[in-house]
């Protein structure tokens, strides 16, 4: 039976290479991107280099929590993996037309929005895979959005990624009794807009930087391995998510930002 994935942030650098390779394996991919053009050009291309039809574009907005759980309650069908991999680093600070800085939106709140409202259409043994990063730290409980510190988009996206990590532990004690492991991963030093947004020009190409987020998603030697860390297919200690109450205080604050 054909298996399923979700896939958001689809045609940036590192979405569109983990679609590519899920594709070439033979899976049923929804891919999420909020901009219409961009998603379906990309499932188009996708589909005509791996001769796999069965990819779906859906245009959702990843900052915005209208969008997402509007998606999570149209979607009539069950997923099998859910890889969160959206992710923004601009160079001003922006906010979402609710008002919430737009890298703590779409880094942060994005991924738990996706996993909170899709977690009842993850099959049993089903797995998320959050893709956040070695480049992790600097998170301000007291000041997310950078309304007390300036503005600065590389300190911005850190404490994002250290969000991922620590979400990605809290939510794999939530969801351990539905079966349904969830984990961080690093994918690498990739050149893109959100890197070169950052100062930083790495050469690696992209189904280097897909590699990890796959096998983390797919690989049976992971089955039934939950609330770990990964960075090129090796399990890392993660000291930024060893503790079980600063990750429920995080959660605990993303909830606050719910139904805004």
């Amino acid at each position: 039976m054909q298996k399923t994935a979700i896939v958001t942030g689809a045609y940036g650098v590192i979405g569109r290479a983990i679609a590519e390779i899920m594709a070439e394996n033979g899976w049923r991919l929804i891919l999420l991107g909020r901009d219409a053009t961009k998603i379906k050009t990309v499932c188009q291309e996708i589909i005509k280099n791996s001769g796999n039809s069965s990819i779906e574009p859906v245009c959702v907005d990843l900052s915005r929590e209208a969008e997402i759980r509007s998606f999570a309650l149209s979607l009539n069908e069950s997923a099998d993996v859910l890889i969160n991999n959206a992710g923004t680093t601009p160079k001003t600070r922006l906010e979402t037309p609710e008002g919430i800085e737009m890298q703590w939106a779409c880094n942060v709140l994005g991924y738990a929005w996706c996993m909170d409202y899709l977690m009842p259409k993850i099959n049993p043994s089903g797995r998320i895979v959050n893709v956040a990063s070695f480049y992790a730290g600097g998170l301000d409980l007291s000041d997310v959005e950078f309304i007390k510190r300036k503005y600065d988009n590389d300190a911005a996206y850190k404490q994002s990624k250290q969000a991922n990590r620590m979400l990605s532990a809290h939510f794999a004690t939530l969801y351990q009794s539905k079966e349904v492991t969830v984990n961080s991963c690093h994918p690498g030093e990739i050149n893109s807009k959100l890197s070169n947004n950052l100062g930083f020009f790495f050469t690696d190409p992209p189904r280097k930087g897909a590699d990890t987020p796959v096998w983390v998603a797919t690989d049976e030697s992971l089955k039934g391995k939950t609330g770990r860390y990964f960075q090129y297919r090796h399990e890392m200690l993660c000291p930024v998510s060893k503790n079980p109450m600063d990750n429920k205080a995080l959660y605990d604050l993303c909830k606050t930002y719910y139904g805004r």
